[in-house]
C-alpha cells in the first residue's frame, strides 16, 4: 500500500474518515493516509507530541474533559496490510492516545467506536462501547473491504459492553479480548495473540488510583467554596480572635477535602469496610478528630467538626466508585441510595451542633 500525504478518493468513493475537524484544521496526530481500494484511511503517528501530553494533563485536571474526543472511524498505524490486526478502542482521546502509543513499530488498523468521548471501561458499563455500536461501525467503514480476516481485538475492559457471540452471529466477525493494558500488546502479538495470567490481571496500583485525584479536586471547588463561606461566618464577629476561629473551622474541613481527594485513593485497599461511603466516613472521622484536637476545640465543637468532615469525606469517596476495580456499576448505584441519607444526616447534625456551639460562645 502506498502512503499518501493527501486524501485520494478514486472511483468516486467517499473516504473512510475525514482528516479535518469542523474548523477545517488538520489533526496534528494524523500524518498522512493510506489508500485502500480507492479510499483513504488516515495514518496516525504512534509518538505522542507535547500537545498530546499537555492535553492529557489538562483532562486529568478536568479541563476540556467533555470535549476530549476523536472522530469515530478507521485509522491506520504504520503501514498495515490486509492481514494486519484490527484493534478496537473508544473515541476518548486519552484512550486513543494510549493505544496508538503502544503500537509503535506495529502495523495495525484502529477501529474507533463512538463512545461519546468516554473511556473504554466506563463506556462499556454505560453501553456506548457496546455490541450494536461495534457492529454498526464495522459496517459503516466497510471493514471487510480493508482486511482479509474477520477478527477484532478489543480491550479486555470492554468485555462487559460487547457480546462476542452476538457479533459473530450478526455480522460474522470474531471478537478477541486483548490484554488489560495496552503496554502488553506487543507481547500479546508476539505470543500469537494469546494472553498469559499477567495480561489478564486487572491491577489497581497506587499510580492508577492517584491518577484520578486531580479530577476529583477540580470537581470539589463548590465544596471548598461552601467551606470558605461557612468559615467566614463561623469566625464572626470581626474582633480579636477572628483568625483563630476562622482557621479553626476552615483547616479541618478544607483539609478533609484534600484527605478525601488524595488520602482516600492512596489508602483505599487498607481502609475497613467494603462500601466506599463507610471507608470515607472512617477516614473523615480520623482526620476530623485529629484536626479538631490539634486546634484545641471544645468537645462540642470537635463533635460538630467530626460530623461535618465525615460527611464530606464520605461523599467525595463515593466519586471514586466509577474509577475503581473495587466495585461495580450496580453496586455503586446501590451505595449511593443507601449512603445519601446517613451522609445528609451527619452533615445537618454537624451544622446544627456547630451553630449552637458558636452561639453559646458569643
Amino acid at each position: 500500500m502506498k502512503m499518501e500525504e493527501k486524501i485520494s478518493c478514486g472511483c468516486g468513493k467517499a473516504p473512510l474518515m475525514d482528516l479535518q475537524d469542523v474548523s477545517g484544521s488538520r489533526k496534528p496526530w494524523i500524518v498522512g493516509s493510506v489508500s485502500v481500494n480507492g479510499r483513504a484511511v488516515p495514518v496516525v503517528t504512534t509518538r505522542l507530541s507535547r500537545r498530546d501530553v499537555w492535553g492529557g494533563v489538562k483532562v486529568r485536571w478536568n479541563i476540556g474533559r467533555d470535549r476530549y474526543a476523536v472522530l469515530p472511524g478507521l485509522y491506520a498505524a504504520g503501514t498495515p496490510r490486509p492481514e494486519s490486526p484490527v484493534f478496537v478502542t473508544a473515541n476518548y482521546k486519552l484512550s486513543f492516545d494510549t493505544l496508538r502509543k503502544s503500537l509503535e513499530g506495529i502495523d495495525a488498523w484502529i477501529l474507533v467506536l463512538d463512545t461519546k468521548g468516554i473511556n473504554v471501561w466506563c463506556a462499556a458499563g454505560k453501553g456506548t462501547f457496546g455490541t450494536r455500536e461495534l457492529e454498526q461501525r464495522i459496517l459503516k467503514v466497510r471493514l471487510e473491504e480493508v482486511v482479509s480476516h474477520r477478527t477484532l481485538i478489543l480491550p479486555q475492559l470492554g468485555a462487559p459492553g460487547v457480546a462476542a457471540p452476538e457479533v459473530k452471529k450478526a455480522i460474522g466477525w470474531t471478537v478477541k479480548y486483548g490484554p488489560v493494558r495496552a503496554e502488553d500488546i506487543r507481547a500479546y502479538l508476539a505470543a500469537g495473540q494469546r494472553k498469559d495470567e499477567a495480561m489478564r490481571e486487572v491491577r489497581f496500583r497506587l499510580p492508577d488510583r492517584m491518577a484520578v485525584a486531580p479530577v476529583e479536586l477540580a470537581q470539589a471547588w463548590p465544596v471548598l467554596l461552601a467551606i470558605l463561606a461557612a468559615s467566614v461566618l463561623s469566625g464572626l464577629p470581626f474582633s480579636p480572635g477572628y483568625g483563630t476561629r476562622f482557621f479553626g473551622f476552615f483547616i479541618p474541613l478544607a483539609g478533609g477535602v484534600l484527605v478525601a481527594v488524595f488520602g482516600f485513593p492512596a489508602l483505599l485497599p487498607y481502609l475497613p469496610f467494603k462500601a466506599f461511603a463507610l471507608k470515607g466516613a472512617v477516614l473523615g472521622l480520623a482526620w476530623g478528630a485529629l484536626s479538631a484536637a490539634a486546634s484545641g476545640a471544645s468537645a462540642a465543637s470537635a463533635a460538630g467538626i467530626v460530623l461535618l468532615v465525615s460527611a464530606i469525606v464520605a461523599f467525595i469517596a463515593m466519586n471514586f466508585t466509577g474509577s475503581s476495580t473495587f466495585t461495580s456499576q450496580p453496586g455503586a448505584a446501590l451505595e449511593v441510595r443507601r449512603g445519601i441519607i446517613p451522609m445528609a444526616a451527619s452533615l445537618l447534625l454537624g451544622i446544627g451542633l456547630t451553630v449552637v456551639t458558636r452561639v453559646f460562645t458569643l
